[in-house]
């Protein structure tokens, strides 16, 4: 079994043959699918799965705390696991490419400033929006 199939079953969650091909699919995802990408990948798995089934499915994961959606300003929500590793996006404007990144640095002025103005930071997301520097 793959990570987001187990955590479906730790949360008791009734896995049906085509929740474990979107399962399987999604934790197999090195990018961040939207829906219609995730059909496409789950269907040539498993003819019989509908878009809705998909749909359905990726409500249920992301509302179970399963999977995180992300609108990178494209008009698709697109979805990777979950994790417990927080990390940030950089998004290339000409290719719609995501790159996941950590930095220190960014994670210490965020907690700066929250504090500075009164706050304690409990959560954020970081995503930044570029286009390749050309040479």
């Amino acid at each position: 079994m793959d990570r987001i199939e187990n955590l479906c079953i730790e949360k008791g969650m009734r896995m049906t043959e085509q929740r474990r091909v979107i399962a399987r699919v999604l934790s197999a995802a090195h990018d961040h699918p939207d829906v219609e990408e995730l059909y496409r990948r789950s269907h040539q798995v498993d003819p019989h799965i509908s878009i809705a089934t998909v749909y359905r499915t990726v409500r249920l994961f992301e509302e179970a705390g399963i999977i995180a959606r992300h609108d990178f300003r494209d008009g698709r929500s697109r979805y990777e696991e979950a994790t417990e590793v927080h990390h940030d996006h950089l998004i290339d404007m000409k290719s719609g490419k995501v790159i996941e990144f950590v930095d220190d640095e960014i994670e210490a002025l965020q907690e700066a400033i929250a504090r500075k103005l009164g706050y304690r930071l409990v959560d954020h997301r970081l995503e930044l929006y570029g286009v390749p520097v050309e040479d």
